[in-house]
């Protein structure tokens, strides 16, 4: 354990505890945002998913029972907007990437993402999913009971990405020389500074010229301090999922996303999150706090 953190080096979670909660949560706002007659997304899958974890604060969100409309940054509207500005953009990279015959896909830290099945995959895509083993066992199974069919093949590494992932990954059928889409969605602030740039080493390592990346870049690498993380943890104790951000978060110095990339062989485009609030014909709140109006999304592509 650091000094600056309650998170340890072999600890591990499951989608009702830690960082797999979050995903959770991440899960509910999806289930939110394709509600109703015009919904936001159609993600059929994140409802079921978290009534299954059974968090009852996240099952309360979802059938609105849940008041939190004063708040600006958790209300109905913001949030189902932020989460389909996300939503869609790494959706859009992978649906992208297939077009120009990238035929392999790894979605790290995978937790309750639905895209292995909902998503219309060229054919002969091969869809990697990896995360904590709890974490891959409880989706695998919930989403099989409920009648689920993958939309490409899809091949599960249960394993921490703090251990050795690639050598797993290699082992489950993965190609190093062909060209991957590789997503680490909501990732990062989880991974200790080191991991982080470790964890792209890794993608460089494996991946063909002509493959992609998609992330979310921070300008401030710092920007999750004390203040930061306790406005985090107040916001979500406020509708009753009492988990404090500083016990999940790690800090200290770390590489910015974009020039570190750019300087590992990768050609980066970042999008501004104002950028595509307007691409999807919202709004952009302006009195939703920082750093949520700092944060860029990132796609870039192996020279």
């Amino acid at each position: 354990m650091t000094a600056e953190t309650g998170r340890t080096e072999g600890d591990s979670w499951d989608l009702a505890s830690s960082v797999g909660a979050t995903a959770t949560m991440v899960a509910a706002s999806r289930a939110v945002a394709s509600q109703g007659a015009d919904p936001l997304l159609d993600d059929p899958w994140a409802d079921p998913l978290v009534r299954a974890v059974g968090l009852d604060v996240f099952i309360r969100v979802i059938d609105g029972e849940i008041n939190f409309e004063e708040d600006a940054l958790l209300n109905r509207k913001t949030r189902t907007q932020q989460m389909a500005v996300r939503t869609r953009f790494f959706d859009n990279f992978f649906l992208d990437a297939g077009k120009d015959g990238v035929r392999q896909a790894v979605i790290l830290a995978s937790g309750l993402d639905t895209r292995a099945y909902r998503l219309v995959w060229p054919a002969g895509t091969v869809v990697y999913e990896i995360d904590q083993p709890e974490v891959i066992a409880f989706k695998t199974e919930t989403l099989a009971g409920l009648g689920a069919t993958p939309t490409a093949e899809r091949r599960t590494i249960a394993i921490d990405l703090r251990d050795d992932w690639p050598a797993a990954l290699r082992e489950a059928g993965f190609d190093a020389s062909r060209p991957t889409a590789w997503s680490a969605e909501g990732l990062l602030p989880y991974l200790p500074p080191e991991a982080q740039d470790r964890l792209f080493d890794h993608i460089t390592a494996l991946s063909a010229p002509g493959s992609r990346v998609a992330t979310e870049h921070m300008a401030d690498p710092n920007v999750f301090n004390d203040e930061r993380l306790q406005q985090i943890t107040d916001r979500w104790r406020s509708f009753g999922f009492d988990i404090n951000a500083g016990d999940l978060f790690y800090r200290g110095e770390r590489s910015v996303v974009v020039d570190y990339l750019n300087g590992h062989g990768w050609q980066v485009a970042e999008h501004p999150t104002r950028e595509l609030y307007a691409r999807n014909g919202f709004e952009f709140p302006e009195d939703v706090p920082t750093p949520f109006g700092d944060m860029s999304y990132v796609a870039a592509t192996l020279r």
